[in-house]
């Protein structure tokens, strides 16, 4: 007697090469949406950390009476500077950060454009430009 066994099953390679092309078509479609949205997001990060920065620098004034200066920067926000009695920070929960794009933050006293200026010169790096490349500012 015969045993019968069941057809074997399994993909075939054109089927497989089916799968891939759309796997393929998916990722060509979606990646540079993804890659769009990570840019979008990066500037609302940068411009909710400036706000938060100016808020903090508010609140420094307020209790000392004035700005940090250019020389102590942003960090004196989370580190006490030399002389300041009337420090009363940290100002800020974490220190200072780089900007999404790995650069500090440009902080200037007296600004420009105001008491003080805060800069992000975007993903270049460099001032100017536009997109992803143009600088982000409180002012």
């Amino acid at each position: 007697m015969r045993v019968s066994r069941p057809p074997l099953s399994g993909f075939t390679l054109l089927e497989l090469l089916v799968v891939i092309v759309i796997i393929g078509l998916l990722v060509g479609y979606v990646a540079p949406r993804y890659f769009a949205q990570e840019g979008k997001s990066k500037i609302q990060v940068t411009r909710a950390q400036i706000d938060s920065f100016d808020k903090a620098l508010d609140q420094y004034r307020l209790d000392t009476g004035h700005y940090p200066t250019s020389e102590q920067g942003l960090p004196a926000l989370f580190t006490r500077p030399n002389n300041e009695p009337k420090w009363n920070g940290p100002y800020l929960r974490k220190a200072v950060p780089l900007d999404p794009w790995d650069h500090p933050y440009i902080y200037r006293q007296p600004g420009e454009h105001g008491e003080y200026d805060l800069i992000s010169l975007g993903k270049d790096g460099q001032p100017g430009g536009t997109g992803e490349d143009a600088d982000i500012t409180n002012y």
